[in-house]
This record gives C-alpha cells, structure tokens and sequence, in this order.
C-alpha cells in the first residue's frame, strides 16, 4: 500500500510588473529557478496589474517605477487599498536617493536597483516577506540623520520637494515628451499638466518652460 504523500510546501506567488518584455522574461526565468518561489504573472501597467491582482492576490508584487499610465508609485497605493496584505517592493532604474524614500512612504516594504545582481534582489524579496524593509545604506542613513537633526534643519533638494505626480511629469518632460502626450499618458487634462508644470517651475525657481526642459533634462540623463 503507498504511503500518503507528505503536504507540500506552498511556493510564494509572485508578480511582476515592468513595461520592457526583456525585463519580465529575465525576472521570471531568475524567480523560477529559485526554491520556492512561483511567478504567478506579470503585466506591463498599472491596470493590467490591478485587475490580475485583485483576481489573484500574490504574496508579493514587484515593481517598476516607470510604467505608462499610473506609475509605480501610484499602482502601490492602489495595491495598499485594494490588498493591504500583499507585499510590494520597488525594482527600478531610478536612483535610490530619490525614489527610495517615496517608494517607503507609498506603501513598498523594500526598494532595489536594477543594477544589482540577482542574489540581491532574492535576498531582499525574502526579507519583506519576513517583515521587514530594505533599502540601501544611503536612505538609512538619511533617515537617521533626518531624526538627529533639529527641525528647523529639515531643508530638501529642489526635486524631493516635487510631489510624486509632480515629479513623474517631471521626469517625462525630461525625455522630450509633448504636452499632450504627457497628459495622454498619465490620464489628466492638459489643464491639469500645465498646473502641475506651473508648480514645478515655482519649487525648482526656473523662470521659463526652457530653463525647466534643460533641468528636467539634465536630471533624466543623471537618473539613467
């Protein structure tokens, strides 16, 4: 008579969101060959990701931050009100400095570069299904600063003044886009742009829409 099979060990479900297909076929093939982890889909924005989640919520989403639509950090507020249980965490081009913390502040439990090599991003997927966060040396040590200074020492950098929208119109004004590609693009009226625009003219202190494309500019090439 067989013996009954033992039960298996459930594998953590993962899921994937990124816009470049290369991308995603690299993370899936690394996450499949790992023990224990499944990649249970993928979806290339923020309402492709939405609707799979909700239909299957994963133990972890990971994410990029540019996505066409609603970016990464829009998508993982909607994920904290539509599955607070599941776990995101950040996987992007973007430097840390910056990103890192709004990442933190939107909900992800963990923030990595997609430079680092792969066991890094393993060993910081098992840490935030472990509880805990994980971000690089540069925003703990911000953090801690941040708390040992006094209060009125908590000046920002021009651009972590810019709220996240702010700072994503930012960004795609950066690479070149129109007006109305960038509104297209983001789901807003170009009313709605040239406000965001006119906001962050006034917090970076540039007097003209060109002095802005050459900032915006710059800070894409810095961030590539």
């Amino acid at each position: 008579m067989p013996k009954p099979k033992g039960k298996q060990r459930q594998r953590t479900r993962i899921f994937l969101v990124d816009d470049h297909p290369l991308v995603l076929e690299g993370l899936t093939q690394c996450l499949q060959q790992e023990p224990g982890f499944t990649v249970a889909g993928h979806a290339s924005n923020s309402k492709e990701a939405l609707r799979a989640i909700k239909a299957a919520p994963p133990d972890i989403v990971i994410v990029d931050i540019a996505l066409p639509g609603r970016d990464g950090l829009e998508l993982i507020k909607d994920l904290q009100a539509l599955q607070p249980a599941c776990r995101c965490l950040v996987l992007s081009m973007f430097e840390e400095e910056l990103y890192g913390e709004r990442a933190l502040r939107a909900g992800a439990q963990g923030y990595v570069m997609k430079h680092e090599p792969p066991e890094t991003l393993i060993a910081a997927i098992r840490q935030v299904l472990a509880g805990n966060l994980v971000a690089g040396t540069v925003i703990m040590q911000r953090a801690l600063k941040w708390n040992l200074r006094p209060p009125e020492a908590h000046a920002l950098a021009p651009e972590q003044e810019l709220t996240d929208r702010e700072l994503e119109v930012y960004r795609l004004i950066g690479l070149g886009r129109r007006r109305p590609a960038i509104a297209a693009q983001l789901d807003i009226s170009v009313k709605t742009f040239e406000a965001h625009r006119a906001n962050i003219r006034r917090k970076l202190g540039l007097s003209s829409a060109g002095a802005l494309l050459l900032r915006a500019s710059q800070f894409v090439r810095e961030s590539a």
